[in-house]
C-alpha cells in the first residue's frame, strides 16, 4: 500500500471554486466532480468567501491600522533616541554643570520646513 500524499490548493483555485459556487451555474457535486473535491470543502470556501467579502468594502480599515502602529511605533522611537541623545550629551562633558544639574533649557531649533519641535506631538486619539 502506498501513502497517498495531500494535495496542497493554491488560493486562485480556491477563489475560482467558491465563486462558480457562488454564481450557481453548476451544482455543487458537479463542481466538486469537475475538481475533484469534497462537497464539504466548497461549501467551507464558499462560505469564507461570503464572510470575507464584507472586509472588500470596508474601506481599508486594516491599511489605516497598520499605519497607526507604524506611528506609534515611530514616535516610540523618537522618545528614546531624544532620551539617549539628551544623555550622552550629559555625559560627554561638554556641557556646563548648569547643564548637568537640570537647570538649563534646551533652545527650540526650527526645523528646515519652518516646524518647531515643540509643535509635534503625538496624534491624539
Amino acid at each position: 500500500m502506498s501513502k497517498k500524499t495531500r494535495r496542497r490548493l493554491d488560493a486562485q483555485l480556491k477563489a475560482k471554486v467558491a465563486l462558480e459556487a457562488l454564481r450557481n451555474e453548476a451544482t455543487i457535486a458537479e463542481l466538486a466532480a469537475k475538481y475533484q473535491l469534497h462537497r464539504n470543502q466548497i461549501y467551507a470556501w464558499r462560505k469564507q468567501m461570503l464572510g470575507g467579502a464584507a472586509a472588500v468594502f470596508a474601506g481599508g480599515t486594516g491599511m489605516e491600522a497598520g499605519r497607526e502602529a507604524e506611528v506609534d511605533e515611530l514616535y516610540a522611537k523618537i522618545v528614546q533616541l531624544t532620551v539617549e541623545r539628551d544623555f550622552l550629551f550629559r555625559r560627554s562633558g561638554r556641557c556646563p554643570r548648569s547643564r548637568r544639574a537640570g537647570t538649563w533649557r534646551r533652545p527650540i531649533l526650527s526645523l528646515s520646513c519652518g516646524v518647531t519641535p515643540r509643535t509635534i506631538s503625538a496624534p491624539s486619539r
